[in-house]
């Protein structure tokens, strides 16, 4: 085979490689939507440890509402949220809730002891606050292990799942949500107290810190007609 017909040959190989894994992500992103799709409501209590420099937050209870197809709320008993604002939550939904994008296939790695496919979603939006959001995919059940997202508003944040005895529905038992402090836009209206001695230079330091935010789940009421 001469040389420039073999490299039509390989590009258009490569091609067909292209749009096979794309179309085949596409159709896997496709029916964990479905999944998810099953759950129209639910009302979730729980706890919620915050692990950020500075910040004077202890392990509280949390009650969480969820209604399809965005609305989420998360409060804290007696004490502050302190997730970033411009549309970041803690939720699967919310991040599958993307309507607009370019599924890419980019691999396979093991999330907890669990073989997950990677799939890279581009928004097609130029407008859109998502830059790239990177999903690790547990492909037989059907489940989002780990997300790694990339916005102009937030900069990059992680959120794990880890699943229990409401995997069927695709929520988890516990999500960790890791980020930059730099980053960090706090919620309107939100005060923080700060350790004595500390507050002076709290927010220089900050910019330097990682933060991270568990919620771990004790009971889900879903599609009950609460919301």
């Amino acid at each position: 085979m001469k040389l420039i017909p073999k490299l039509f040959f390989i590009i258009w190989l490569l091609e067909i490689n292209f749009s096979t894994n794309a179309q085949d992500m596409n159709a896997l992103i496709e029916k964990i939507k479905l999944k998810l799709n099953t759950v129209n409501e639910y009302v979730a209590e729980g706890k919620m440890k915050t692990d950020i420099a500075f910040i004077k937050a202890p392990i509280g209870k949390i009650k969480v509402l969820y209604k399809k197809p965005n609305f989420f709320q998360l409060k804290r008993e007696n004490g502050i949220s302190i997730l970033p604002k411009g549309g970041v939550s803690m939720n699967v939904s919310s991040i599958m809730a993307i309507n607009n994008f370019i599924a890419l296939y980019a691999g396979e790695t093991i999330v907890d002891g669990t073989k997950v496919k990677i799939v890279k979603l581009l928004p097609t939006n130029e407008n859109s606050d998502i830059v790239l959001t990177t999903l690790f995919i547990d492909e037989p059940n059907l489940l989002i292990k780990k997300a790694i997202t990339t916005t102009n508003e937030n900069g990059t944040y992680e959120i794990s799942f880890t699943y229990g005895k409401y995997a069927n529905y695709g929520l988890p038992d516990k999500v960790v949500f890791k980020f930059n402090t730099k980053d960090y836009k706090m919620p309107k209206g939100i005060t923080l107290e700060f350790d004595d001695g500390d507050k002076p230079n709290a927010e220089q330091k900050l910019k330097s810190k990682k933060g991270k935010v568990e919620l771990t789940y004790t009971s889900y009421i879903i599609n009950k007609g609460l919301l």
